[in-house]
């Protein structure tokens, strides 16, 4: 495995599977996505976290965490083999976790979660 890491972002190209992955965002939002490998190389260690989670949000979503003020927390699982995946990742876990019909519904409404549509 090879991996990039910045303030508040990691990305792991994977030589087995041939796959890339990214992962950013902390206790309040925690993100895990499944990358290009154009959005891998575009990723600097030395890049801003809110610059590597604009590329890293541009990949298909596997795995969010939500946990602020604006309401209860809450855990979206997109891709069911997001640990198999990324074992490598420092997922947070939240409290409930929605189910397959609340994530297949925002799949559906939200374009942020167009690349996911395809599962």
């Amino acid at each position: 495995m090879i991996f990039k890491k910045g303030s508040g972002w990691k990305a792991c190209f994977d030589s087995n599977s041939g796959r890339y992955f990214g992962e950013y965002g902390g206790m309040q939002a925690y993100h895990l996505y499944e990358i290009t490998k154009e959005m891998f190389d575009r990723l600097d260690e030395k890049m801003k976290e809110s610059d590597a989670g604009s590329i890293i949000g541009e990949g298909r979503h596997l795995y969010m965490s939500v946990n602020d003020r604006s309401g209860p927390p809450y855990t979206v699982v997109f891709d069911d083999d997001y640990e198999k995946l990324c074992p490598w990742a420092d997922v947070i876990k939240s409290a409930a976790v929605w189910p397959d019909g609340l994530t297949a519904a925002a799949v559906r409404l939200f374009a942020s979660e167009k690349n996911n549509r395809e599962q």
